[in-house]
């Protein structure tokens, strides 16, 4: 049997009838094999989403010609949509400040083959960690950060982003907050995870904030990083158990093993193409 060539298309338009026959038929017309498909229909906003994974080992035409015919029924429904080759390994940077456990499970994670990318950077404000990357073969690049420095040493990270083709990057408990130039340049495409189950607790010492108010729950977040601070679309949440009995420092501790679980789910579902954002909100399909 021919070698698998998988191909993953993300779907978002106005609802209306026809949108899943089309697409179905247009890929079954050039030869294209679908593997699995899943749609979602937001009522309220009058929205579809769709995610189809297929195999294009059997094409009978070819792949430019594949996609000049999704881009016609694209323009007939009024469709954003994008056409991801899974061959195309996608290049992400691991931002850090001083927290290693993020960074640690992204990096184990990525060894064992549970993350389907090219680590290629791992960027710190911080000399700290260099010694985890060197570990795990990463690259490892510091740009020491103050009040005065930050907007220069942003330019810089930025440059270095581009130069190295990055398709992703995560803050994996980076300490800073990032910059207006860099959410846009890589809008949807900066994770974050933030040690509260947002909205509540946003910003600084979230663990603090929860112990003063006694919660009985704490949570985390992965969301992708906006200009406005915590408040971008959100991915992945997951919440522990708090008694009246956890000190700031227990809350943090349990915190910490919900963080990598949240930012490695998130992480997954982004790398493996399963998410469209619309407005503020996510569509994270199984």
């Amino acid at each position: 049997m021919p070698t698998p060539e998988l191909a993953t298309l993300l779907v978002s338009c106005p609802d209306r009838r026809g949108i899943v026959a089309a697409l179905a038929q247009v890929l079954y017309g050039h030869g294209a094999n679908i593997l699995d498909s899943d749609q979602h229909t937001d009522g309220v906003a009058a929205m579809f989403f769709q995610r189809i994974r297929f195999d294009l080992a059997e094409l009978q035409t070819d792949k430019h010609t594949l996609e000049r015919a999704i881009a016609e029924v694209a323009e007939r429904f009024g469709m954003s949509y994008r056409l991801i080759y899974a061959q195309q390994k996608k290049r992400v940077a691991l931002f850090v400040s001083r927290y290693e456990h993020c960074l640690y499970d992204l990096l184990l994670r990525h060894r064992s083959g549970e993350l389907a990318c090219e680590m290629a950077l791992v960027v710190s404000n911080h000399p700290e960690l260099e010694h985890a990357a060197r570990e795990f073969g990463v690259r490892f690049v510091q740009f020491p950060i103050t009040p005065e420095t930050k907007a220069e040493q942003e330019r810089r990270e930025l440059e270095l982003l581009l130069a190295e083709r990055i398709d992703l990057v995560v803050l994996a408990r980076y300490m800073q907050v990032v910059g207006a130039e860099l959410c846009a340049r890589f809008e949807g495409r900066i994770l974050n995870i933030h040690h509260s189950f947002l909205p509540a607790f946003v910003g600084g010492k979230p663990y603090h904030q929860a112990h003063a108010r006694g919660v009985k729950l704490i949570g985390a977040t992965a969301h992708y990083a906006t200009p406005n601070l915590d408040e971008g679309p959100i991915l992945e949440q997951d919440v522990v158990r708090a008694s009246h009995r956890d000190s700031v420092e227990d809350l943090a501790r349990k915190g910490r093993d919900l963080e990598k679980v949240v930012l490695a789910r998130a992480v997954r579902s982004h790398l493996e193409d399963r998410v469209l954002v619309y407005g503020n909100k996510t569509v994270v399909f199984d």
